[in-house]
Parts: structure tokens; C-alpha cells; sequence
């Protein structure tokens, strides 16, 4: 794929969201199948690099939209990367436990239980990846 501005500011962006570490793992593995290596280039460009981008909304509401939407729609593995994004962009555990929690009303308590299951292993892992550090 020919890089326009769009991916190039995707790319960067997506480096933020994430981190290196992770945006580097995820290119050996899951990224490095020709389809899956497709399907990045293409949400770089179209999501990261033009639907980020806009005005209007900061990367933290940005991630608790996506966190919220991927619990409602059971996108687990989605909710796990932005949950990754959310907690990077300054939303903490219990934050992100309540707003999950609320969902029981909303959504029902099966897509409520297993989004709480997904933030669980999450934040274990990044607190892994930092040490042990909490938050």
C-alpha cells in the first residue's frame, strides 16, 4: 500500500494508542498473515488516520467510546485492544470496571459479565507488562 499523509498519521497515531511494544508484536504476529496485513494498512489509513484524527473529541473520550461500544456490540477481541488504549489515554481500572458494570442495565448481564471478564485479563496483563504496578 502506498503511504498517503492519512496512514502515515494513522501509523503514528496507532504508535500512541498502543505503544511500540505492542504495535511491533502484533506486526510479527497477527499482522504478518497477507489478509490480516490488508486489513491494518486499510484501518491505518480509514481509522486511524482519518476517524482519530478529526476535532471535536481527545483520545481518551475517544477510547471510552470504543471500550463502551465493543462491551455493547460483544467485540472481545476489539474491547481487549481498547481497553489497552483506554488505560494508555489516562482512564483507570475502577473507572473502566464502573462504566462496564453500568452496561448491566443497558446491555444485559451476560455481555456485561464477559466485557468484565476481558477487562479483567487485561489490566493483569498490562500490570504484568509494568511490573506489577497497579493502578
Amino acid at each position: 500500500m502506498a503511504e498517503s499523509e492519512a496512514y502515515r498519521k494513522g501509523a503514528e497515531l496507532r504508535r500512541r494508542l498502543l505503544g511500540d511494544e505492542w504495535v511491533n508484536r502484533t506486526s510479527w504476529s497477527t499482522y504478518a498473515d497477507p489478509i490480516m496485513q490488508k486489513f491494518i494498512d486499510v484501518a491505518t489509513e480509514a481509522v486511524f488516520g482519518t476517524i482519530w484524527t478529526r476535532p471535536g473529541l481527545d483520545l481518551k473520550m475517544r477510547t471510552f467510546v470504543c471500550v463502551i461500544s465493543d462491551a455493547a456490540t460483544a467485540r472481545e477481541p476489539e474491547l481487549a485492544i481498547h481497553l489497552r488504549m483506554a488505560l494508555r489515554h489516562g482512564w483507570t481500572e475502577e473507572e473502566l470496571t464502573e462504566a462496564l458494570i453500568h452496561l448491566l442495565g443497558y446491555v444485559g448481564a451476560p455481555a456485561a459479565r464477559d466485557a468484565l471478564l476481558v477487562a479483567s485479563r487485561v489490566f493483569a496483563e498490562m500490570r504484568a507488562e509494568q511490573g506489577g504496578a497497579g493502578r
